[in-house]
């Protein structure tokens, strides 16, 4: 079921309504395959390009997608076995700086992409019903384990949307 605005805090909103599937581990799938296939097709002289000065290059894009959804992960596993100690917000600029992306190649980022998104569909798969309403309280505020399952998928589907638009459309 899709969460509710009154199970996620107001910044995870655009996310989550990026999300068409009505069932996490649906949406959790289906945009895996569609990021799967959509890195595929990304051309291999355009992985390293930034379309501005300071801007992250489209390798960091990725990999900064498969970092953001192993912290939500973990922190929708916290929530889930009843931890109730806020976690700490991430500082996704140092994480890009050192994700040493200009040395992997675009096989490997979408090889980890897959093994993540993965792990991430097991963990949803084991959650029952009354897990996936458990509610934890996130750096910006309270959330559902479901809803912050919706959150990694928008947030990916969020960032191929970027790379398509200002990236690719060269």
């Amino acid at each position: 079921m899709r969460p509710k605005k009154e199970e996620h805090p107001e910044y995870y909103n655009y996310y989550v309504n990026l999300v068409t599937q009505e069932d996490v581990v649906n949406a959790l799938t289906e945009t895996k395959k569609t990021c799967l296939d959509f890195i595929k097709n990304i051309p291999i002289e355009l992985a390293n390009y930034a379309y501005a000065d300071r801007k992250w290059t489209i390798k960091q894009v990725l990999i900064h997608c498969v970092d953001t959804e192993r912290i939500i992960s973990t922190r929708a596993l916290k929530f889930a076995r009843g931890e109730t100690q806020k976690p700490l917000s991430f500082d996704e600029n140092l994480y890009a700086a050192n994700s040493d992306a200009d040395l992997r190649s675009i096989k490997d980022i979408e090889e980890e992409f897959e093994a993540v998104r993965n792990a991430t569909i097991a963990l949803f798969k084991s959650f029952s019903f009354e897990t996936l309403m458990a509610v934890g309280n996130t750096p910006s505020g309270i959330a559902t384990v479901n809803s912050m399952g919706y959150m990694i998928c928008g947030h990916t589907v969020h960032h191929l949307n970027i790379i398509k638009d200002r990236y690719l459309k060269k």
